[in-house]
């Protein structure tokens, strides 16, 4: 018997399920948000279950891969039952507005709640919280006075120290784009080649992975999100352990500052449940979600009125990269083919 390969039986079962509809939702129904979610679920449900209990409205909720939801949304086209679309990085923000699968909107209430720089300038998209990618270093092998730019990283006396994930990974992908936007692409290209040449190994795993590679010895430094580290001095066991050996230091802090980017959310272009999509966004945006983001995600809050956790506190204030985060998309494709170039993997 002729069996097809088991890769094709994959990809046919995936594409089912992209196609598949949301359960339990129809675009006639008007009580409700359907919400596909990039972000884990115990990342964002409790929030969804407060915006419930206050508004009577349920949420549903579809979480996945941003590239995977990005498809489905794509395919379903008109047909969609998705009312709100919910990722991280301005990048991927940026190309679900590429993709014509985000709708613009205007609120007062986010127009207030959410600083500008924060907002998409045609109202497509919203942050909802920010994340710095910091330079991390382990306190008993780098003194702090050796570090300073991201640009340094690239001297020789840096050479086998450095961690960070791969090219893949839309995290260091918008670090280049933002590189790009602010020094130009030539510049991009000779930091992008200098890490690759001062990489302790070859690019691997997520970014708590970089932190426990510093810890372990593996390497010295790493550039990672700050959350993550916020998240692991907030656990216990190991990945505290860990984390207590890690300190942050805010590169570029004379120059362009460090880099930031956010989590965000659009309401779909076809939205069945539109007035509920942008009352879950404005929700998304109030202060009491702000202070869940803050405590719980360790994340920044969007909103200047929020105070950071004490944990994010403790890493000192800084001073940040003032780019408009729509740059990051408009320079994301550039900013992949230059880590092609240098091999970055």
């Amino acid at each position: 018997m002729n069996f097809r390969p088991f890769a094709w039986l994959i990809a046919t079962a995936a594409a089912i399920a992209v196609s598949m509809p949301l359960v339990g939702c129809s675009p006639a129904d008007q009580d409700e948000v359907n919400l596909y979610s990039a972000r884990q679920e115990n990342l964002i449900k409790p929030l969804l279950d407060d915006f419930t209990d206050q508004t009577g409205i349920p949420v549903n909720l579809v979480t996945g891969g941003a590239d995977s939801l990005l498809q489905r949304l794509r395919h379903e086209g008109r047909n969609s039952p998705a009312d709100l679309f919910i990722t991280v990085d301005a990048a991927r923000l940026h190309q679900a507005s590429e993709a014509s699968v985000l709708q613009a909107v205007k609120s007062d209430v986010l127009r207030e709640n959410i600083p500008e720089r924060y907002r998409d300038p045609d109202g497509q998209w919203f942050g909802l919280s920010s994340r710095a990618r910091p330079i991390l270093y382990h306190k008993d092998r780098v003194d702090p006075a050796e570090l300073s730019t991201y640009e340094a990283l690239t001297d020789a006396q840096w050479e086998g120290r450095i961690c960070i994930r791969s090219s893949s990974n839309v995290y260091n992908q918008s670090l280049v784009a933002a590189m790009i936007a602010t020094e130009g692409a030539e510049a991009a290209q000779d930091w992008a080649a200098g890490i690759v040449a001062n990489m302790a190994r070859q690019p691997q795993g997520g970014d708590r992975d970089q932190i426990r590679a510093v810890a372990d010895g593996v390497c010295d430094v790493a550039i990672a999100n700050t959350y993550y580290l916020g998240l692991m001095l907030d656990g216990e066991g190991r990945d505290r352990e860990v984390a207590e050996q890690i300190g942050v230091f805010w590169p570029n802090q004379d120059g362009r500052g460090t880099h930031v980017n956010i989590s965000g959310a659009g309401v779909t272009a076809h939205a069945p449940n539109r007035d509920n999509a942008i009352r879950l966004l404005e929700f998304l945006s109030s202060t009491e979600a702000q202070e869940w983001y803050a405590e719980v995600n360790q994340e920044y809050p969007i909103r200047d009125d929020v105070p950071a956790s004490d944990i994010l506190q403790s890493f000192g204030e800084f001073q940040s990269d003032d780019i408009e985060l729509y740059r990051l998309g408009n320079h994301n494709a550039e900013a992949v083919r230059i880590m092609d170039r240098v091999r970055w993997r």
